[in-house]
């Protein structure tokens, strides 16, 4: 990508530069982004699930892998760049003993109290723990911390009645500074009532606490952010499109952020409006044992060489935040069909080797605006998603699919029609080109500037565009110059830029 990168400095040679403010806002995110460490756990552990009972995977969870020096240690500082966009998640097992790991009859799930034993530096009440660790993750950088949460009660406060139990605990999180909640399965992971008795104690306890839900769609309706939950990465790309097509529809109520979040899928969520749940890390290569990361298996997409692409729809969420689903959305009736052939360790899934995973997705979507227009309709187009946020800005991605045993990124010509020029616009993926139409003419004189999402570097790209009326072309060759002038060496995420015409 260095290549690319001085590429790119001579195709834009000419183009004045001079005093050009960054086009991404230096005040971080307000967005419910995160970095997970669910797969950083596994990471550590080849994903051993077998130890006396017990996942180490979840005995995985503790203050010295997320701050110690060791290999594949020190987590909390993973994604320096964008710390203060993001909260640092713990997944499973921050909260129970360090011996107590399994996911079977473990009386301890759902205790929600910081653990002495894993977090022996932070020392006091419970509350006091959680704070002091709330405190050192700020330090670092973090725009704050949250954990994962069993969607149950521990049996062993049997004695303590359910709802005074979780306000204590939400009260616990508000004093300590807990930013997140993470409620994810249980004996209640499925239960209409308890769900939404949590979201309303944490905004009468704990107002500054996100609390995500996730298992059935209607939840959407009432939650802070709704989780579109695990995929395969071999066929990720279909799956998460069309499980936000279903959450689409609905409309959140009054009190509710209703904000979908489509894990790690950056490109996906900044088109579609959605929060961003990171769970690829850098630990590259086999997993510490010697075989494949079947999690994160170097085939496809692969993963963990495509970290930029995180980088930069974080960094998009200075510039526009998620928003709630209120159904003012339009969804092609077209579908594409995506494929995988698997082979060895590709997938965490128990699927035989050589058999084909299949699944569809709608081809164009779009969010408070009308669906993107796709010249090329061949069987290797690109899935085209667009979202108009509600500040104005306007996102646009096309996003390559899986077919057979290839990640392809197929080039086409886009359209998108947009309100005023003034807006900002995002371009994320392998274009042929993107025109954009505006409902007014622009003015006689005008610069269009525009910016790696992953830099601070604007460049003035007026000679590389093409304008007529009200009408603006810019060529897929730009996007890639100017959407990766800040690449990282090595690295495989496409482009992905920021538009500001002046």
């Amino acid at each position: 990508m260095l290549f690319v990168a001085a590429i790119a400095n001579l195709a834009l040679t000419g183009c004045s530069n001079k005093s050009l403010k960054s086009l991404v806002p230096d005040k971080p995110s307000d967005a419910p982004d995160y970095m997970c460490t669910w797969n950083l756990q596994g990471y550590y552990v080849s994903y051993d699930m077998a130890q006396s009972g017990g996942d180490m995977t979840h005995d995985a969870m503790n203050e010295e892998n997320l701050f110690g020096n060791g290999k594949y240690q020190n987590w909390a500082a993973l994604y320096p760049k964008i710390h203060q966009d993001l909260f640092f998640v713990m997944d499973d097992s921050w909260d129970i003993p360090k011996d107590a790991n399994s996911i079977h009859n473990n009386r301890h799930l759902g205790t929600v109290i910081l653990d002495p034993e894993r977090f022996p530096s932070f020392t006091g009440s419970p509350t006091e723990r959680l704070k002091l660790l709330c405190q050192r993750f700020k330090e670092i950088g973090w725009k704050g911390v949250g954990g994962w949460i069993c969607a149950q009660k521990a049996d062993q406060f049997d004695n303590i009645e359910e709802k005074k139990y979780w306000i204590e605990r939400l009260k616990a999180a508000n004093e300590a500074g807990f930013s997140y909640w993470k409620v994810d399965w249980g004996r209640n992971d499925r239960n209409d009532q308890w769900r939404r008795m949590i979201t309303d104690l944490g905004k009468k306890y704990a107002p500054n606490l996100w609390i995500e839900h996730a298992m059935k769609n209607e939840y959407i309706t009432f939650s802070d952010v709704f989780r579109t939950y695990d995929v395969e990465d071999i066929i990720a790309q279909p799956v998460t499109i069309q499980r936000i097509c279903d959450l689409l529809p609905y409309i959140a109520d009054n009190n509710a952020k209703g904000i979908i979040n489509c894990e790690d899928e950056p490109y996906i969520a900044v088109a579609l409006g959605c929060a961003i749940g990171i769970m690829r890390h850098p630990f590259n290569g086999s997993l510490p044992n010697g075989k494949q990361d079947f999690v994160f298996p170097p085939v496809g997409r692969d993963y963990k060489n495509r970290l930029d692409e995180v980088i930069r729809s974080v960094r998009w969420h200075r510039i526009a935040q998620p928003f709630a689903v209120n159904a003012d959305c339009l969804i092609d009736t077209l579908k594409l069909h995506d494929f995988w052939e698997v082979h060895e360790h590709e997938t965490y899934a128990d699927r035989p080797i050589g058999s084909v995973v299949q699944e569809n997705a709608p081809a164009r979507v779009s969010r408070r605006m009308p669906l993107p227009e796709v010249a090329d309709t061949t069987a290797k187009r690109p899935y085209v998603l667009a979202s108009r946020y509600p500040n104005g800005a306007v996102a646009v991605a096309a996003i390559g699919r899986a077919l057979g045993r290839e990640y392809v990124s197929h080039r086409v010509p886009v359209t998108i029609s947009v309100a005023k020029p003034s807006d900002p616009i995002g371009l994320f993926g392998c274009f042929e080109s993107v025109t954009i139409k505006y409902e007014v003419p622009f003015h006689a004189k005008f610069k269009v500037i525009a910016q790696d999402l992953a830099g601070d570097k604007a460049v003035d790209i007026t000679s590389k565009v093409t304008v007529k009326d009200n009408t603006l072309t810019i060529n897929g060759n730009i996007i890639d110059l100017v959407g990766l002038m800040n690449a990282t060496h090595g690295d495989k995420s496409e482009a992905g830029m920021v538009m500001v015409i002046k």
